[in-house]
């Protein structure tokens, strides 16, 4: 096993620049050996452990240890043609659809299903519509339908539909009471820790035998007058399903907090599976994806599928996405990591949502291809940035403007100012060049000055001297010598906001004072970060830090 991961780590490292992935090592592993699915966390953890080892090793040396393998020369590099082929599905009749629940912003789970969604839409030439997911009152908030529409569009995600499953209620009403005439759906008025402990030992509920009309009357009852908790609606199945998800599931119950967007007008709403299954067909979905979390809750819409008589969406259950960075997905293990001090709050950068993702001057292009490079692999990951920091450097190299930014400046006084102005350039392979003014006063960060001090540096792209308090010009000629960045006595303030929470304050050139909001720069030595805020009064700029 171990030899086997060890390959393809090398092989997946080879072919993208050192680094390999391990959702992409441990998926190759499992295609070749299908047998160690059965030890599966034993699996991963050797793969976690091997890939974080390949991944401290330089290339060529990676390189020489994959010939060792003997079938494997020189692998190339296979470059990613889009998402696999969609089962059951036919060029212009498919229709997705993401439905998320607006108690929330989006994290990075309902971008990856949100996205996936919509490039197998756009592959087929086909509708992706999104559907509000808020018949639980409780938990919905007015504000977050356009939160959630807007980190849509920031993303470029374009919808052909956008409906709320809220505006189906009488439809849920009428299906329910034609499931109740049929047979299908009973009404229990049983406590919960009752219904808990008969579902556990297998034992059908005494409401299921109550003649069909008594539980019209009580449907009727529940809609006018029956208190929250007082009964609930439930489907009839198995009591001793093999599968206790699948023992009579609750369908409907009584909610009487008002709802963010129709009132008190409902005040019995439909559960999960009841609401997805009349939703989807109503709105002629050919193709679901979502998590395998929902694996029980496919099953229980399967059998009111078949009870209604209508055909089945074709379901896909993706692998979730565990962590990001080591910030975990589950809002629940946010929480707890907001109460214990780690975390700020869920604005705080080092979770990796949508929108501090774009904050910190992530294109969407970047995280696009990275959901697409996943794809709807049932195996649950874990991201590190390293994937998506390549895609990002990629697409905002080119475009991002190169400046000096000193952080905890040192002043150092030049025996003679050397030029009017440094020329240097301002994109990497384009003749143009920014001019960076020159005063007898130079800024320096804090750590140069004092690692090289009383030693010969170069000021980069201006001249030599030495570095020291009061500073000894001594040429312009390039040497082999320590190269650092400086700014001038003419300078813009700077605050970069850091993924960690911190916050870094300094100096850069005036020239940065013209860029505009949402612009990445690059800043020498240090990385990239994303505008913010321009004062050009107070000569003030804040920026958000993506990545080096």
């Amino acid at each position: 096993m171990k030899d086997l991961i060890r390959k393809h780590a090398l092989l997946n490292a080879v072919q993208y620049n050192a680094k390999a992935n391990e959702g992409a090592v441990l998926g190759k592993v499992l295609a070749e050996d299908p047998n160690l699915k059965n030890n599966i966390e034993v699996v991963k953890a050797e793969v976690r452990r091997i890939v974080s080892e390949i991944n401290t090793i330089p290339l060529a040396e990676q390189q020489e240890l994959l010939e060792k393998y003997g079938e494997i020369k020189k692998p190339e590099k296979v470059e990613r043609k889009g998402l696999p082929e969609l089962p059951n599905a036919e060029m212009g009749k498919v229709t997705t659809r993401f439905a998320p629940e607006p108690n929330g912003p989006l994290h990075f789970g309902h971008l990856k299903a949100a996205f996936l969604s919509y490039l197998y839409a756009k592959k087929y030439k086909g509708r992706f519509i999104v559907r509000y997911e808020d018949t639980n009152p409780e938990r919905e908030k007015k504000e977050y339908y356009g939160a959630i529409r807007k980190d849509l569009k920031d993303f470029g995600i374009k919808f052909n539909k956008e409906v709320k499953e809220s505006s189906f209620m009488e439809e849920f009403y009428k299906y329910a009471e034609q499931l109740i005439k049929e047979g299908h759906f009973f009404v229990c008025s049983c406590p919960q820790d009752k219904i808990k402990r008969l579902r556990a030992e297998g034992i059908g509920c005494m409401h299921r035998t109550v003649p069909t009309e008594k539980h019209l009357k009580l449907w009727e009852y529940m809609l006018k007058d029956a208190e929250e908790g007082e009964m609930i609606v439930r489907l009839k199945t198995d009591p001793k399903h093999i599968n206790p998800a699948l023992r009579d599931p609750s369908m409907f119950r009584i909610v009487e907090t008002p709802h963010p967007l129709l009132g008190k007008k409902y005040r019995v709403y439909p559960l999960y599976n009841f609401a997805n299954v009349i939703s989807d067909h109503k709105l002629k979905v050919t193709h679901v994806l979502r998590d395998k979390g929902f694996e029980n809750d496919a099953k229980v819409q399967e059998i009111l599928y078949q009870l209604l008589g209508w055909e089945v969406p074709t379901t896909i259950q993706f692998g979730r996405i565990k962590s990001v960075a080591g910030i975990p997905m589950k809002k629940r293990k946010i929480l707890e990591m907001i109460n214990q001090g780690k975390l700020k709050g869920f604005d705080d950068l080092r979770i990796p949502n949508p929108r501090n993702l774009l904050k910190r001057g992530f294109r969407p292009e970047a995280i696009k291809r990275l959901i697409e490079e996943i794809g709807p692999s049932k195996v649950d990951i874990d991201i590190n940035f390293d994937t998506l920091e390549t895609y990002n450097r990629q697409l905002i190299d080119p475009v991002s403007e190169r400046f000096f930014f000193v952080a905890e400046p040192v002043e150092i006084t030049l025996d003679r100012v050397p030029a009017k102005s440094a020329k240097a350039p301002i994109l990497p392979g384009k003749r143009k060049y920014r001019k960076i003014p020159v005063t007898k006063k130079i800024n320096v960060e804090k750590i140069d000055f004092t690692q090289f001090r009383k030693r010969e540096v170069r000021l980069m792209h201006l001249a030599n001297v030495i570095l020291d308090r009061q500073a000894k010009v001594t040429g312009k000629t390039v040497k082999d010598i320590p190269k650092i960045h400086w700014v001038s006595s003419k300078n813009v303030k700077i605050k970069v906001f850091m993924p960690n929470g911190k916050e870094i304050e300094g100096l850069a050139e005036p020239g940065i004072i013209n860029l505009n909001t949402n612009d990445t720069v690059q800043f020498v030595r240090i990385g990239f970060a994303r505008v913010d805020k321009i004062d050009k009064k107070k000569k003030r700029v804040e920026l958000y830090f993506a990545h080096p």
